[in-house]
């Protein structure tokens, strides 16, 4: 039988979900209910417990089933992409009306009123999903309150053409594990936010990414190598951004880095690790 994951399949000795009956023993089964971020985003870790390791974070609009809740954290599964993990209950609310719109920019503010100069009452991140109830001539009106830049919000089901473009946004961002922002994130989250803004829904983790994202292809000794192309490593994936340059979060510099690829790959070789494959995504849906 194969060993299921945990990182994507939500049990535990005690409880797991109704789906898994049958799968998986536990004391009991639940269907999980429905919630939604209401915080610009929260962080997903392995255990109910702040010093806990961030595995990655859900962001403002995006929803999950929830299937314990105790002392101040949720045992959750998010819905976008699967991962399982505990968040805390705080950042959480009640699934509002459908979103409409994801935040298009790097970051943008919510606003109280549609006035730039106005006290922002939080930030949210790029792939943020918000619900638009009136569109003005420079601000969206949004359900749960506030305002945001018309221009930096796009219609669900809109997407970038060049995922690429997108994560070569991020250069300079901080190197985070588990993150998803431009406040830090790590290699594999840098791939997956950039590809989602271009339609490519891809799983969390780089081996996840490795096993699953677009088709593998043969390029001997890098030649072939284009734009786009996703190099991965045993635990790190980065992106391809011309045929000899190179974009990754990376621990090596704390920061999302744009440098020539054999560069990068020599220095990762030395400390003991080799390419393990490449692949490539088909074009933007």
């Amino acid at each position: 039988m194969t060993k299921l994951d945990p990182r994507r399949h939500p049990f535990r000795e005690d409880l797991a979900a109704e789906s898994l009956r049958g799968v998986v023993d536990a004391e009991r089964y639940v269907q999980g209910d429905r919630r939604q971020v209401a915080a610009s985003a929260v962080p997903l870790r392995r255990e109910p417990h702040a010093a806990a390791n961030l595995d990655t974070e859900a962001l403002h609009g995006e929803t999950m089933a929830v299937f314990d809740e105790r002392d101040g954290w949720a045992w959750v599964q998010l819905d976008h992409d699967g991962y399982v993990g505990y968040v805390p209950s705080e950042g959480l609310g009640p699934v509002r009306p459908p979103t409409t719109h994801r935040i298009a920019a790097l970051r943008t503010y919510v606003f109280p009123e549609p006035d730039a100069k106005a006290p922002p009452l939080r930030m949210l991140s790029l792939n943020a999903r918000v619900c638009v109830t009136e569109e003005g001539m420079r601000y969206a009106r949004l359900d749960s309150g506030g305002f945001v830049y018309g221009s930096h919000l796009a219609p669900i089901g809109r997407h970038a053409p060049d995922f690429v473009a997108i994560a070569e946004g991020f250069l300079g961002a901080p190197d985070l594990w588990g993150g998803r922002t431009s406040v830090g994130l790590d290699c594999s989250g840098l791939v997956r936010l950039s590809a989602a803004a271009a339609g490519h829904a891809l799983p969390r983790d780089a081996d996840m990414q490795e096993a699953e994202a677009g088709a593998r292809i043969n390029v001997p000794d890098g030649a072939g190598l284009r734009r786009g192309d996703l190099i991965f490593w045993e635990g790190h994936v980065g992106i391809m951004t011309s045929a000899d340059h190179f974009l990754h979060a990376n621990a090596y510099h704390m920061a999302v880095e744009l440098e020539p690829f054999e560069d990068a790959r020599r220095r990762i070789k030395d400390a003991g690790f080799d390419v393990t494959s490449v692949r490539r995504l088909a074009e933007s849906p």
